[in-house]
């Protein structure tokens, strides 16, 4: 009997060093969190093996990443899934984890999505009153330029910023949703899946209107707009309402920080070499192809493309090429001056 659990005890340990495990840098119920449970389901059924979800919380969704880089993903059978807060906080603020040294196995190339108030015109004199959260957000540099024109330098966009938009910090997503539903902030943003179920009702009742969003990166660096929600990609607006295509310092910085929060929104990633990672790229490719799993995913996060295996090391090589000593110059210089927040200039980042 003795032999008996032993052996037991044995072939259980053995299964369970057999599952793969997805780390997730969040609490269970964040949106990646979510993302990342529909995706695993899915991807079980067509890999064949069975999926653990292991959650690693931590300030900013980072402890869970650069504990992934340091210990975990050399580990052959650990998926890494990373969120578009990853790609802002490797920019400018100080972590080990490092997108040039793993493998993509898939991402999805994702988009965040604006709205006012129906009452509100975020071009007339009156300030916007929108919360940044944590602060280090697009959104705030995309209304700056909207809001302020063209032809300005860096220090002339923050002065602007602080007199036509009145940047709330530290609101939660729950606080700032709620807040935008009873109209105490004039703007709110979101990724697809939150804006769906948060925001358009709101626009669907006729007391809100989208604004802008920031397109969807293309393999050529540029930004087509989202078919999701057509006409309001942030370049057209400003060219709309300019006649000239944005090319300041600010908004360079701008392209860059977008780039890598929305490009980078959701992924799974595994060490570079890492042997099962061709059999992942496939089995993820069979979700992206399988009806039912896209049905289930769509649900989610509306109509938007995987960038599989290779493809999505090449988005990534984009995605650095956006990085330079201006860009990053100007990005720490408006997160610090305009949003008044902490942010680092990384002088090894540019290669």
């Amino acid at each position: 009997m003795h032999k008996l659990i032993v052996l037991s005890m044995l072939l259980f340990s053995a299964s369970a060093w057999a599952d793969y495990t997805m780390i997730i840098p969040q609490k269970p119920g964040g949106g990646t969190s979510q993302w990342a449970q529909i995706v695993a389901t899915e991807l079980e059924k067509h890999l064949g093996e069975k999926i653990i979800l292991k959650h690693i919380r931590g300030a900013r969704d980072i402890p869970g990443f650069n504990k992934f880089h340091n210990d975990l993903r050399f580990n052959d059978k650990t998926i890494m899934v990373s969120n578009g807060g990853n790609g802002v906080s490797f920019l400018n603020e100080k972590v080990d984890y490092n997108y040039r040294d793993y493998d993509s196995v898939g991402l999805m190339n994702l988009n965040i999505i604006t709205a006012v108030q129906k009452s509100h015109d975020p071009y007339s004199s009156e300030p916007t009153s929108f919360s940044g959260g944590g602060g280090k957000i697009p959104e705030g540099i995309a209304m700056t330029l909207l809001k302020c024109g063209s032809g300005l330098t860096t220090d002339e966009y923050i002065a602007c910023f602080k007199k036509k938009v009145n940047w709330i910090k530290g609101m939660k997503g729950s606080e700032r949703r709620l807040a935008f539903k009873r109209g105490e902030l004039h703007g709110t943003r979101d990724n697809p899946a939150a804006f769906k179920k948060h925001v358009q009702p709101i626009i669907d009742k006729g007391q809100a209107t989208l604004w802008f969003h920031h397109g969807i990166l293309q393999s050529d660096g540029s930004h087509a707009d989202d078919p999701n929600y057509p006409g309001i990609l942030m370049e057209d607006l400003f060219y709309g309402a300019n006649r000239v295509k944005p090319h300041s310092d600010l908004y360079k910085a701008y392209k860059l920080v977008k780039s890598f929060r929305d490009g980078l929104q959701k992924a799974l990633w595994v060490n570079k070499g890492n042997p099962n990672r061709a059999k992942l790229v496939e089995a993820l490719r069979k979700v992206a192809n399988d009806p039912e799993s896209v049905k289930k995913i769509q649900k989610k996060v509306g109509k938007y493309e995987w960038i599989l295996g290779d493809k999505g090391n090449d988005h990534v090589k984009t995605l650095m090429t956006f990085i330079t000593a201006d860009a990053l110059k100007t990005l720490v210089k408006f997160n610090k001056e305009a949003f008044g927040i902490k942010a680092i200039y990384k002088q090894e980042l540019i290669k």
